[in-house]
């Protein structure tokens, strides 16, 4: 086959590998700044039994009991997820007008000055009540820029992904978050270990967010470096607000239908995984570094999961894989949390955590690319920022909160099951109510997507 002098076959090598490698730099800031994000509310979350009275001791005046230390403390938790929609909105917006490395870069700043918050804010023995309106602040920047964070980067990750590949590429997105699990509980582990509880308690639970705190910079950076997708710098060309605000309000029935899907993955980040910990030690009294290792191990297990399930969805249509991975995960949960609150032990809350896990990150896996396909180009992370935070918001914010408090009210351990499996089986009606070309919309250029919607 001939050559052209004006493009030779070594040329062409040239450029496809410094796309290849700057492609790869672009997914791994998309990702790494998205686990860094999820990182810290994982860590807050593990760390909520050791900190608890450290924020809120058990006194008359501040909490009073146990119960109520942990209970302001879930609550203190919750409150970031206030400025969820309003970041989402800002961020969200920012993206689609300006791009998405632009709202990526922005929301890591705000999540910096979060971390140094949290790694330097003084205890209740300190600074008083100003110790706990600290934290507050830190949750409240904490919920502004990952409000954001799940709509730009989401959408970046999409739209920088080859044709075919939007599955596994899109499924990184919750990869990275469970990426932040495993390391949360690692350091989790690893300082209940290292440390006993009175250390953790005198200053040793700052170190994760010290972590945190040093790799900051590192991802500000490669977010700053990143290229824009084609596809983006397209929709920001042609964007004005009229058409922005026709063309958020014309998939409005697809906005439920992305709501019911994202209910279903906040109660599994939310309450099946981020409230282990806190359940393990807290109701079923069993040992907190190993309850740190079954959070560790079935993390590691969803992580492998994922992106298996992405590649998959690929290659077979994704609306039955949703449907197979939602019915397999409602049908688990009672019989396993009944077999395990029967007879506490680790053993059997990590066969349980692995077997639900299972079925949650195969879902996970599969929902995140078609949340994202369910909205065009131009008004995708507003979109998004307005189904994940809203859906976020009410069920996944104040779900620890919930749940602690139905579990005081009902002195029943099975309570946080029944709250799962709500929210799970709203993710059920929403993928059944799904048309399957919903699902199997492919990436395709900006201009195309302006005419078919």
């Amino acid at each position: 086959m001939p050559t052209s002098p004006i493009n030779p076959p070594n040329r062409r090598n040239r450029t496809g590998k410094r796309e290849m490698q700057t492609n790869r730099k672009a997914i791994a800031a998309a990702i790494a700044g998205n686990a860094l994000e999820w990182y810290d509310f994982t860590v807050f979350a593990l760390m909520t039994p050791v900190i608890k009275n450290l924020f809120f001791p058990v006194d008359p005046k501040i909490s009073g009991s146990e119960i109520n230390a942990l209970l302001l403390t879930t609550a203190l938790f919750g409150t970031g997820f206030f400025m969820r929609p309003i970041g989402g909105l800002v961020l969200g917006y920012f993206g689609d007008r300006k791009g998405r490395k632009a709202a990526m870069t922005l929301g890591m700043g705000i999540m910096a000055v979060s971390v140094a918050l949290l790694a330097l804010t003084p205890t209740y023995a300190t600074a008083g009540i100003a110790a706990p309106l600290i934290v507050l602040l830190a949750r409240l920047l904490q919920g502004f820029s990952v409000g954001g964070e799940f709509g730009t980067s989401t959408a970046y990750l999409i739209e920088a992904a080859p044709p075919g590949r939007t599955g596994f590429y899109g499924s990184w997105q919750i990869a990275g978050q469970l990426m932040a699990n495993v390391l949360g509980a690692v350091l989790g582990a690893a300082l209940t270990l290292a440390f006993t509880q009175e250390q953790l308690a005198a200053g040793a639970w700052r170190i994760p967010f010290f972590v945190g705190l040093v790799i900051v910079p590192i991802l500000l950076y490669m977010r700053a470096s990143v290229i824009e997708p084609e596809a983006s710098r397209r929709s920001m060309a042609t964007l004005h607000k009229d058409n922005f605000i026709a063309a958020l309000k014309n998939p409005g029935r697809n906005f439920l239908i992305g709501m019911g899907m994202v209910v279903a993955s906040a109660v599994s980040f939310y309450v099946t995984f981020g409230y282990t910990v806190t359940y393990a030690k807290e109701v079923l009294k069993l040992p907190l570094m190993q309850s740190f290792l079954v959070q560790m191990i079935a993390a590691i297990v969803m992580v492998i999961v994922v992106p298996i399930a992405g590649a998959v969805s690929d290659r077979y249509p994704r609306r039955p894989l949703l449907l197979v991975s939602l019915i397999g995960y409602f049908v688990s949960l009672y019989p396993l949390y009944a077999w395990v609150i029967s007879e506490p032990s680790i053993a059997r809350l990590l066969v349980a955590q692995i077997v639900i896990g299972f079925f949650s990150a195969f879902f996970l896996g599969v929902y995140c690319t078609t949340l994202v396909e369910l909205f065009p180009i131009r008004v995708r992370s507003t979109a998004l920022a307005i189904v994940n935070n809203v859906a976020v918001l009410v069920f996944g914010g104040f779900a620890q909160f919930f749940v602690t408090w139905l579990i005081a009210l009902t002195g029943s351990p099975l309570a946080p099951i029944f709250y799962v499996m709500i929210g799970v089986g709203l993710g059920l009606i929403a993928v059944i109510a799904m048309r399957p070309e919903d699902a199997e919309r492919e990436q395709v250029p900006d201009g195309v997507v302006e005419q078919a919607s």
